[in-house]
Formats: structure tokens, C-alpha cells, sequence
């Protein structure tokens, strides 16, 4: 193996990680090893997604899409260590980059009271190609709302609630085009990690020309592992905050 060219990420004083994502089976494709892993090690990960995945089946209609891909998540989350699982029920496919959304991930930001903050990348073309909307939105809102967490003057309604500014040091963000670091996920992160996407039956299945996930995950994490100089490894671009 080459020698590698990113530094791993040292995760030592991760204590608790909130990841951001926009649908259900979002932070299955990688990110869910690297949550293995730091699950593992004892790291408190909650997961916040913004929607239910309603539209993403079109064989079914969207409530009953709502109620599977939502139990599809939770099995999916539980693979990798992660029980609690929160949504906002927003629309999906219409997200769209308000105060309002800002407010309410700045909220769940303020009450986790996260190191760390994961999302995905808010670029239109993404390293597998042209970004979905929701990802794209999901990711800069994300990146407005760990700002305005620390913030004491935004959102003042948060504050008289009792959710006192909070500051989550690093961000993270995955599917970037252009990482900085990574996690090596060789082994019970990769296993765990094929696990939370293979729990996704009934989504994966609604789509003909998606592979099983094994094959799937095991060759995204080969392909990110060579510039670590793992077996298997998950990129991320990290913004210190």
C-alpha cells in the first residue's frame, strides 16, 4: 500500500458527535462506519434528520414511505450504536435554507450539546455527481446553525427556553470534494456500517440499479482507505470552529 497522503483523525476527545443529515440512509453511505467506530470507543452519536424520506419511493405513497423509511432508520441507527434518533418533519424534497431551519438544528445543537457536528457537503457537484437539493441545503444550513448555537443574541426564543448558547468545536463534513483527514473503519466499523445500509431493504430494493450493500460499502471505504493508508476509511473535510 501506498504511503498515505491524509492524516487520520485523531478522535480522542470526541464525548459526544451530532450528525446532520437530510433523509433516512443519508449517513448510511460511509458515515456510519465512522460512527461505528467512535460509538465503539464510547462516543455519545445522535443522529438529526430533517425529514422523513417521504418522496423517495415511487411506488408508494408518501406517508406510508414516511413510516418505513423512518423504522428503517432506527434499525439502521441502531447498527452502529445510535438510539437516539430525531426528526424534524420537514418536507421532502422542498428544503429550502431559512431562519427557520437554522433555528430549529441550532436547537437540537444547543440541547445535545455536541464536540462535534457531521453533515454532508453543500457542494452542487458532489464527487459522485450532481448534489440532491436537500443535501445541498441540509449542509450550508448546518454549517449557518453551528454558528448561530454559539450565538447568544440569535435566536433569543431558544435562550428563554432554557437552551443556553452552546459551542461544538469541529465540524465535519462528508462527501466533500475535497477532505482533509479520515476515520479508518477496517473491520467491526466497516461490518456495522454495511449493516445500517442493509437495513434500508425496502428503499434499497425500490431502486433496481443500486448494488447490495456489502459490495457497496466495502468499495466506497476501499477507495477512501488508499489515501490514509487503511484497508478501509471514511473522508471528511474538518472545519475547526
Amino acid at each position: 500500500m501506498d504511503a498515505p497522503t491524509l492524516p487520520l483523525l485523531d478522535s480522542s476527545a470526541f464525548r459526544r458527535v451530532l450528525v446532520v443529515v437530510a433523509h433516512p440512509d443519508d449517513a448510511e453511505y460511509g458515515t456510519s462506519c465512522a460512527v461505528a467506530a467512535w460509538t465503539a470507543a464510547g462516543v455519545e452519536v445522535t443522529y438529526l434528520l430533517l425529514t422523513r424520506g417521504e418522496a423517495g419511493i415511487r411506488s408508494m405513497e408518501p406517508a406510508e414511505t414516511a413510516v418505513l423509511r423512518t423504522r428503517e432508520q432506527i434499525e439502521g441507527s441502531e447498527a452502529v450504536g445510535v438510539t437516539d434518533v430525531r426528526f424534524l418533519d420537514l418536507p421532502d424534497g422542498a428544503l429550502e435554507p431559512t431562519l427557520d431551519l437554522r433555528r430549529e438544528i441550532a436547537r437540537v445543537i444547543r440541547d445535545v450539546r455536541p464536540d462535534v457536528v457531521v453533515t454532508g457537503s453543500w457542494e452542487v457537484e458532489a464527487p459522485w455527481g450532481l448534489n440532491h437539493v436537500d443535501h445541498r441545503v441540509c449542509g450550508i444550513a448546518a454549517v449557518d446553525a453551528v454558528r448561530d448555537a454559539d450565538n447568544p443574541w440569535m435566536f433569543p426564543e431558544l435562550r428563554e427556553s432554557g437552551l443556553e448558547a452552546w459551542a461544538a468545536h469541529t465540524l465535519l463534513v462528508g462527501g466533500h470534494s475535497r477532505p482533509t483527514h479520515g476515520v479508518d473503519v477496517t473491520g467491526e466499523p466497516l461490518e456495522r456500517g454495511i449493516a445500517s445500509l442493509a437495513a434500508h431493504r425496502v428503499y434499497l430494493e425500490a431502486i433496481p440499479e443500486h448494488p447490495p450493500a456489502r459490495p457497496f460499502v466495502t468499495g466506497m471505504t476501499a477507495g477512501q482507505g488508499e489515501p490514509l493508508g487503511v484497508a478501509h476509511g471514511v473522508l471528511f473535510r474538518v472545519q475547526e470552529m
